[in-house]
């Protein structure tokens, strides 16, 4: 059988090569290789371009070539790097004295300086509240039985006069004692335990020291005429219907007085328990012929805080 064996260049066909030596064909086309467009892909290889494979070459020629105008995936800037550093610099970033400034950052700080921080400002906050928010009084008598009782500790709205509130019949106030409805308090004779009941008391914490306020209910305001006959209380004529008030007591509790007429910013205030409060009722021959200035209230009772077995909610504005 005849075989067609490819023609050289020069006409003739190529004899195999024996083993170990190039054909004739292969010599030149390793030529043409070697003189072509891809005789330097060749050479190298396709993994011999190390500044595409090789992460790391970039940064290397970076640093020989000494600019700053280039960075590589890993040329992260220390202390140091930058122009018109001073020498060394990157070392003691990285040093002994840089790792005790971190740790010294992140070190929490002890409690005998977190303590008398976190007192100041707990004592600002409630003095805060206590002035503009709620402040909490204690009941020290039977005067607004069932209603408050004795020991109770009512939280009085302080924000409402703030924003225009004004006293209305029928809410239960606190105000200042207009002047000798109380005795005299007694003092503590301990210098210290009076101090701090004072401070204390300042900020909120415990009820006013000096115990001079009292909590009584609006029953009339200032021009309004309040009389009371028999057992019915009138205002401006009218019978006040007063399901409030203490089991066996009428509204005159056996005290009938009036016609009085309440002065203009005044108010006219009784007790709940009528027959055991001493109250506008008792107090017409003293300023303001019994009525209490309206100067004098602190706000209207908005709740009983404690203890929890008589927690009550009269509302914003004691209703």
């Amino acid at each position: 059988m005849a075989v067609n064996l490819p023609e050289t260049p020069g006409g003739a066909p190529s004899e195999p090569a024996e083993p170990g030596e190039p054909a004739a064909g292969d010599a030149h086309y390793a030529q043409q290789v070697q003189q072509g467009p891809y005789a330097q892909q060749a050479q190298q290889g396709p993994y011999d371009q190390q500044a595409v494979y090789d992460p790391y070459a970039q940064q290397a020629q970076h640093s020989q070539r000494g600019g700053h105008d280039q960075q590589g995936p890993y040329d992260r800037p220390v202390a140091g790097d930058e122009p018109g550093a001073r020498p060394g610099a990157r070392g003691r970033a990285g040093g002994p004295r840089g790792r005790k400034a971190r740790r010294s950052a992140r070190r929490p700080r002890p409690w005998w300086v977190e303590l008398p921080v976190m007192v100041v400002v707990g004592l600002a906050v409630a003095l805060l509240i206590k002035t503009c928010l709620f402040q909490v009084f204690t009941i020290p008598s039977g005067s607004m039985e069932n209603t408050l009782r004795v020991g109770d500790r009512v939280g009085v709205n302080k924000l409402a006069p703030l924003t225009g509130w004004t006293p209305q019949q029928g809410q239960p106030v606190v105000f200042k004692d207009p002047g000798n409805w109380l005795p005299p308090q007694p003092v503590d004779s301990n210098p210290v335990t009076n101090t701090v009941s004072s401070v204390l008391s300042f900020v909120g914490l415990v009820p006013p020291k000096d115990d001079n306020y009292l909590v009584k209910r609006v029953i009339a305001t200032g021009g309004q005429t309040v009389q009371c006959a028999g057992t019915t209380l009138t205002v401006d004529g009218k019978k006040v219907d007063e399901p409030y008030l203490h089991p066996g007591d009428d509204s005159c509790a056996g005290m009938d007085f009036g016609p009085v007429k309440v002065p203009s910013g005044y108010i006219w205030v009784e007790g709940d328990h009528r027959s055991d409060s001493a109250d506008s009722r008792w107090h017409r021959q003293g300023p303001g012929g019994g009525a209490v200035p309206v100067g004098n209230v602190v706000g209207p009772v908005s709740a009983v805080v404690w203890p929890v077995s008589h927690l009550d909610w009269f509302g914003w504005t004691g209703r």
